[in-house]
């Protein structure tokens, strides 16, 4: 009969094998734990170029903005110009058409003015109002009698030269030779066409003629800047008013006036000039009226209302009646 040996379960090579499995299981976790640790270095690495690259796109969209808002700005800036310009040639264009509007108007009243300029010059071709002789016009500067002169000078805007703001050298010649085709009278005085006296500080009265005194009226004149209305009747009105003497029975007063336009209605000046200047019983006036008119609104700027021509008109007709002489420059 054979003995058989005990059996033993758990010998020295069952736990071999068992050891030899529990290493295998924990180097299978070491490994799949260091794996894991790269995949996440991996994993993180990758996140964080993900991250810099959203910064960085972040910065790009944040520079662009600043430039979005610095042209924003500059766009505004360009369009309230354009407002600002646009505005500006909507006020020049409005000025314009007020100005063309004016200019209409103005065309129309020269129409006006032109249509009554050729009924009068048809009225008087058909019945003239006043005859005058024909009479050979005097030379500037005829002595009339006068022992008394006075001068009636425009000085407005049209009587005076544009680069000098003064009057016209032709104007101050032409007193010259008044006052030399007469080398001594009893009295002399200068008035403008408002009435006001140049010399003497507005003083009414008669200033004795001596070198002195005609020297410096024609000084005065050449510097006079003080404007006048385009009409010489309130100076001829003042001198007639303020300077004749009824009592003086040896004055012969003599007015010349100086001037180039006149605006009103003629008739109401004659009818005027005739009270205060009447004719006597031998058919004589005690104020002899002298005139002197300058081309200067028919010959070198456009008058509106003719007032050249009326004031050629209205002195003709007042010295042919007063017994002076009116004579009209060619040029200046």
């Amino acid at each position: 009969m054979i003995r058989r040996r005990p059996t033993t379960v758990f010998s020295l090579a069952f736990l071999d094998c068992i050891c030899c499995g529990f290493g295998a299981i924990i180097l299978i976790f070491v490994l799949s734990v260091s794996t894991q640790d790269k995949a996440k270095e991996e994993t993180l690495a990758s996140l964080r170029r993900i991250l810099a690259e959203r910064i960085a796109a972040l910065a790009r969209i944040h520079s662009t903005k600043e430039d979005l808002e610095r042209s924003n700005a500059r766009i505004t800036n360009l369009v309230v110009d354009a407002r600002l310009k646009n505005d500006s040639i909507h006020a020049l264009i409005d000025e314009l058409e007020g100005q063309l509007q004016n200019e209409k108007r103005g065309q129309k009243a020269l129409l006006v003015d032109i249509d009554e300029l050729k009924k009068e010059i048809a009225a008087r071709q058909k019945k003239p109002e006043m005859v005058l002789p024909n009479v050979k016009p005097l030379p500037i500067g005829v002595p009339v009698g006068s022992n008394y002169i006075v001068f009636i000078i425009d000085t407005s805007g049209s009587m005076r030269d544009p680069n000098t703001d003064g009057l016209w050298g032709i104007a101050i010649r032409k007193i010259d030779e008044v006052l030399d085709v007469y080398p001594s009278v009893d009295g002399i005085q200068v008035l403008d066409a408002d009435g006001r006296f140049i010399l003497g500080n507005n003083r009414s009265g008669w200033l004795a003629d001596t070198t002195e005194t005609r020297d410096l009226i024609k000084r005065t004149l050449r510097h006079y800047n003080q404007e006048t209305i385009s009409s010489p009747v309130p100076g001829m009105l003042r001198a007639m008013r303020t300077l004749y003497e009824p009592g003086n029975e040896k004055m012969k007063m003599g007015i010349y006036v100086f001037g180039d336009e006149f605006i009103d209605t003629a008739d109401p000046v004659i009818k005027r000039l005739d009270e205060l200047n009447p004719v006597d019983e031998k058919g004589n006036r005690r104020v002899v009226i002298n005139a002197i008119g300058f081309p200067t609104t028919i010959q070198y700027q456009f008058s509106m209302g003719n007032t050249g021509l009326k004031f050629a008109n209205l002195m003709r007709t007042v010295c042919y009646e007063h017994g002076g002489a009116f004579i009209a420059l060619q040029d200046l």
